[in-house]
């Protein structure tokens, strides 16, 4: 099988990751990657559609069909944010967007990149787990015929890549030097590449689980 691959996000860290080791992989035959703005990298396997609305995908529909997987890492901060928009931005983008490429490509794999704590019994203390467990109740719901959740805990960046949140840069600062050290922590340690590495076999093989927690996706890779 050769992936064909549809990734949103790809200009925050973990899209970002995602797409360097799909553009990597002689497994991937090609890439589209969905933005509101440019991602600001040109290869032979990458096209990009640059799209402001993603609650409205019907001027951009016809060129969603003919791909295999959607590897999703679209996604804000619950920070200062209400239950009402954090769950307009996570749950019903996200659906909407999930719903639109399953009518097109009816055996498509679906990666979605969730979180460690996410509550999937929707009815915790804390809102963005409980939305989370909501948005992947929801997506585990539809036939895809394949439906991963991922749910990484402290994620290295790699290969040059930099977060756009300011508090993860000052995280990321204070913990390189102690990486090393991290790694013998796989529960709750993992980084961009091994993220995306795992995302990619999760395609390509039979796995037992639809909800991975960090230490299942690096146990992907080693």
């Amino acid at each position: 099988m050769k992936i064909k691959a549809i990734i949103t996000g790809s200009t925050g860290m973990l899209g970002k990751g995602v797409l360097l080791e799909c553009l990597d992989s002689s497994h991937v035959e090609s890439v589209l990657v969905i933005n509101r703005r440019p991602v600001g990298l040109k290869h032979e396997k990458l096209k990009e559609i640059i799209h402001a609305d993603f609650y409205d995908l019907s001027t951009i529909k016809d060129q969603l069909a003919g791909y295999n997987t959607c590897y999703f890492c679209l996604g804000v901060s619950a920070a200062g944010m209400s239950e009402k928009d954090y769950s307009r931005i996570t749950y019903d983008l996200t659906l909407n967007f999930a719903q639109t490429l399953l009518s097109l490509n009816p055996e498509l794999a679906f990666c979605y990149i969730s979180g460690a704590g996410t509550d999937s019994s929707e009815k915790g203390r804390m809102m963005w787990a409980r939305v989370k467990g909501k948005t992947e109740n929801a997506l585990l719901a539809l036939p895809f015929k394949k439906t991963y959740m991922l749910r990484p805990a402290y994620i290295q960046p790699m290969k040059g890549i930099r977060s756009s949140t300011r508090i993860y840069n000052i995280l990321y600062t204070i913990l390189k030097p102690l990486y090393p050290l991290l790694k013998a922590f796989p529960k709750i340690v993992t980084n961009t590449e091994k993220l995306g590495k795992a995302m990619i076999k999760l395609v390509l093989i039979d796995y037992d689980k639809n909800i991975l927690e960090n230490i299942d996706l690096n146990r992907l890779v080693t």
